[in-house]
């Protein structure tokens, strides 16, 4: 999440997953992926910077789960049962 400020100068923070693209006319205006638009007082300049911070902090304080994940073996495989179903009994054939 990003804090940014609209054009009367109230703070909000915004999903910056969620942001299709930003454009500048002279404003600084959010197309959100729903078609929502936004204009803040930022630049777009100042959007993407505070989008690449906000997911280096969450990708930093994610990593030593990462790495604690990448060090375990992986899980044996799921195994499923075989069943005997009347459909797969009538494709059977008799031994002579």
């Amino acid at each position: 999440m990003i804090h940014l400020t609209r054009l009367n100068g109230n703070p909000l923070v915004v999903n910056s997953d969620l942001i299709k693209y930003a454009e500048s006319s002279p404003d600084t205006m959010l197309t959100l992926v729903n078609g929502e638009k936004i204009v803040v007082l930022e630049s777009c300049e100042e959007v993407v910077n505070r989008t690449i911070a906000w997911r280096a902090r969450v990708f930093g304080e994610a990593a030593p789960y990462l790495q604690a994940l990448a060090s375990m073996p992986a899980p044996e495989p799921l195994r499923v049962p075989e069943q005997n179903t009347p459909s797969s009994a009538s494709t059977r054939h008799p031994q002579d």
